[in-house]
């Protein structure tokens, strides 16, 4: 009989799974092959992963449309840590370099992880891992949606979900391009972490008559932009007191949909529409947005807001927080 063997515990390291699509208890830790770097990657000694709302949304089987992600998967895209290897053709100077990554989809939650050497970038010295992982998705999306609109000075902006990690980045960035911004959230907490993002105003949409405090703040005309990172509902009542001749931006859809705007109304209004399909990066491209982000982060002119910080093990806790809406901006798991 030929003896068989199977991984020992230093070959293994641990992973989050999803066996099938459901609630958060369907992420349960598991032991997984230590991954190896392919051509043109790299692997990543994991510190600290990114959670998004996607990730919830895909676990619980409601993202097939937009995302190939079929259980058994391990969920997670952005990760912050230490390349351990690389592969063939990438140089070897990345080796033991600190990183944020993208990692395609899949596999970040984890204490090893691999990554293109393209969807890769150096953390500058000096700069918390944590810091910069958190600017990995929502920095470069945010800087997207506004290329999208093409906001600029004198627009009076309603950003809705401005708690969430994309938000606090919006709040900012959109500040620094001479934009108003009024900032909408649910809740005390997140109205006042909108606050100290630099929102020009902020409004409780949880509260009655929320509408009306946004046309306070943005005068007659109303928006000329709305960022909506909601959906449903709410984005439905900010689109029906934007100004004539806006833009609108469907993007968000923690409410359970993206916002359905009438089409024909939006022609005769002159509003123009767009959507989360806008918005799609190609190979590389997450990348070339973030890095530039990195020097900001370091000299302080840009600060994302992580709000709760989760141990890797602990990932069916970090979802079920973001779905209970009890999360605050970024949410991320850590692995030391």
């Amino acid at each position: 009989m030929t003896p068989t063997t199977s991984p020992t515990w230093p070959d293994l390291v641990l992973a989050i799974e999803v066996s099938r699509f459901g609630g958060p208890d369907v992420l349960r830790p598991a032991a997984a092959p230590d991954p190896v770097a392919g051509p043109g990657e790299l692997v990543v000694a994991v510190s600290a992963s990114d959670v998004m709302f996607v990730d919830t949304a895909i676990r619980a089987g409601r993202g097939t449309a937009f995302f190939p992600i079929r259980p058994p998967y391990v969920p997670g895209s952005g990760v912050a840590g230490v390349v351990t290897s690389v592969g063939d053709g990438v140089d070897g100077d990345w080796a033991g370099r600190t990183v944020i990554a993208h990692t395609g989809g899949t596999g970040g939650y984890a204490e090893r992880a691999v990554a293109a050497v393209g969807d890769t970038v150096a953390v500058p010295d000096g700069l918390d891992p944590r810091d910069a992982v958190a600017v990995m998705h929502d920095g470069p999306t945010a800087l997207r949606v506004i290329r999208v609109t093409g906001i600029g000075p004198g627009d009076e902006v309603l950003v809705l979900g401005a708690a969430g990690g994309m938000g606090i980045l919006l709040v900012q960035l959109l500040r620094a391009r001479g934009a108003r911004v009024i900032g909408a959230a649910r809740g005390q907490a997140k109205v006042d972490a909108v606050a100290a993002a630099g929102a020009d105003a902020v409004v409780d949409y949880g509260r009655p008559g929320w509408t009306d405090e946004v046309r306070k703040a943005a005068g007659a005309g109303g928006p000329t932009v709305v960022l909506d990172g909601a959906g449903g509902q709410l984005g439905l009542d900010a689109y029906a007191i934007m100004a004539d001749g806006g833009r609108f931006s469907a993007h968000g859809a923690p409410s359970g949909s993206f916002a359905v705007l009438d089409r024909d109304d939006a022609r005769r209004r002159n509003i123009t529409v767009t959507g989360i399909g806008d918005l799609q990066a190609r190979p590389g491209e997450r990348a070339d947005l973030a890095r530039p982000l990195l020097p900001d982060l370091l000299a302080g002119k840009l600060r994302p807001l992580i709000g709760q910080v989760f141990p890797l093990a602990e990932a069916a806790r970090a979802h079920r927080r973001m779905e209970d809406r009890d999360a605050i901006a970024k949410t991320l798991l850590t692995s030391a």
